[in-house]
């Protein structure tokens, strides 16, 4: 199943059935307006609201209006294409093959997690479509060359500012240049708590072909 894929404020959206999603394998679970929603074929419940969040606090905190965020738990389903290029993004419930570099993913709570090369020592760090920032919570990010400072959000947390570098990093053996944050607090520790040192956010799929295939644990490059 084929539909609209659009890159907005740092962020991806989806249309389907009318509606504007935000799509975020960094999110566990799905919520939105309306009873449901159908992918390929499959109908998934929506509930309004999770975690305290529901479409119109997901609006204000991406600056667009959206009927809701799609997460894990309806994006693991299938196979995904994700073209921002073309526009379009592919939910399919048969494998995608697609020519490129295969790199290994682990999860945590349905949220895909991939290693990165940095500096020569592999870090382990959550894939976040969600993301316009990535993250690397380690004190060598401060070595990297100053980006200036950039405000986000994190749902469930609200927004924040953080200090940015230009954080050089390989995935698989695809060589990165990403904007790297630094989360604040309590928030970065739940990154320790999942094992894992950072997120790596949408800016590795806008000048790509990407498929995510979480049902094979594993994303591929193109």
């Amino acid at each position: 199943m084929q539909l609209p894929l659009h890159a907005l404020n740092g962020h991806l959206f989806v249309e389907l059935d009318d509606r504007q999603f935000l799509v975020d394998t960094g999110a566990p679970s799905s919520f939105g307006v309306g009873d449901s929603v159908t992918l390929d074929s499959i109908k998934f419940p929506l509930p309004a609201a999770q975690m305290g969040l529901d479409a119109e606090t997901i609006s204000s905190l991406v600056g667009q209006r959206v009927s809701g965020l799609l997460g894990a738990d309806i994006i693991n389903a299938f196979d995904v294409l994700l073209d921002v290029r073309s526009g379009q993004i592919t939910f399919a419930t048969d494998p995608i093959t697609l020519a490129g570099e295969a790199v290994a993913m682990d999860e945590f709570m349905g949220i895909p997690i991939v290693e990165a090369e940095i500096s020569g020592v592999s870090r382990r760090m959550f894939f976040d479509t969600g993301a316009q920032l990535s993250y690397l919570q380690h004190d060598s990010v401060t070595t990297f060359p100053n980006q200036g400072v950039v405000a986000d959000f994190y749902p469930g947390f609200g927004r924040f500012e953080t200090e940015t570098y230009a954080v050089d990093l390989i995935v698989g053996s695809i060589p990165f240049t990403l904007r790297c944050g630094v989360l604040p607090g309590l928030l970065g520790m739940t990154l320790t708590m999942a094992g894992t040192e950072g997120i790596i956010g949408n800016e590795i799929v806008l000048d790509r072909v990407v498929g995510y295939f979480p049902r094979r644990q594993q994303l591929v490059l193109a």
